[in-house]
C-alpha cells in the first residue's frame, strides 16, 4: 500500500483506474446492439421519473459534447428507441422520450453492462473497500474534501 499523501498522484491512480475500466467496458459494448456513449444517453432518459428529459438537461449529464448528443440522439430517435416532443411548457425546449423499444434494448444492455462492472469491481475490491471507495468518490464528487466548495449539479 502506497504511504504517499500527494494529492496529484491519488488523483492519477483514481483516473487511471477509471480509465483503464472504462476502457474494458467500452470494448464489451462493441459486441451489444449499441454504443457505450447510446448506452449513456438512454440511461440519463430512463432514470427520469417520467423517462423523459430536456435535451439540454440530458446535454449537461452526460460526457460528449452537445453536438455529438444531437447526432447521437438523432440515430437513436431513427433506430425507434428515442422520440423528440416540443416542450409545452417551455417552447424554447424539446424533451427526449424513450419508446418501449429503446426501454426494452436499454434492460438488456443494462443486464450485460451491470454483471460486467460487477465482475471488474468485486475481482478486486471486497464489499467493505466497495463502500469505502464509494464514500470516497461520493465526499469528492460533492466537493466535500477538506471543507472546500460544494458542485452546484449534485
Amino acid at each position: 500500500m502506497p504511504t504517499t499523501s500527494n494529492p496529484v498522484e491519488a488523483w492519477e491512480s483514481l483516473f487511471r483506474a477509471q480509465v483503464s475500466i472504462m476502457r474494458e467496458l467500452r470494448g464489451e459494448f462493441a459486441s451489444n446492439s449499441m454504443s457505450m456513449n447510446e448506452y449513456d444517453v438512454l440511461f440519463n432518459v430512463v432514470r427520469e421519473p417520467q423517462g423523459r428529459i430536456r435535451l439540454r438537461d440530458l446535454n449537461r449529464n452526460v460526457l460528449i459534447t452537445q453536438s455529438s448528443v444531437s447526432r447521437l440522439v438523432d440515430r437513436l430517435v431513427q433506430r425507434g428507441f428515442l422520440v423528440k416532443i416540443d416542450d409545452r411548457l417551455d417552447l424554447r425546449s424539446t424533451l427526449i422520450e424513450i419508446t418501449p423499444d429503446g426501454r426494452a434494448e436499454f434492460t438488456r444492455a443494462a443486464r450485460t453492462h451491470m454483471r460486467n462492472i460487477q465482475e471488474r469491481m468485486t475481482s478486486a475490491l471486497d464489499a467493505d473497500e466497495l463502500r469505502t471507495l464509494q464514500y470516497l468518490c461520493t465526499k469528492l464528487r460533492l466537493g466535500q474534501a477538506g471543507g472546500r466548495g460544494r458542485d452546484a449539479d449534485s
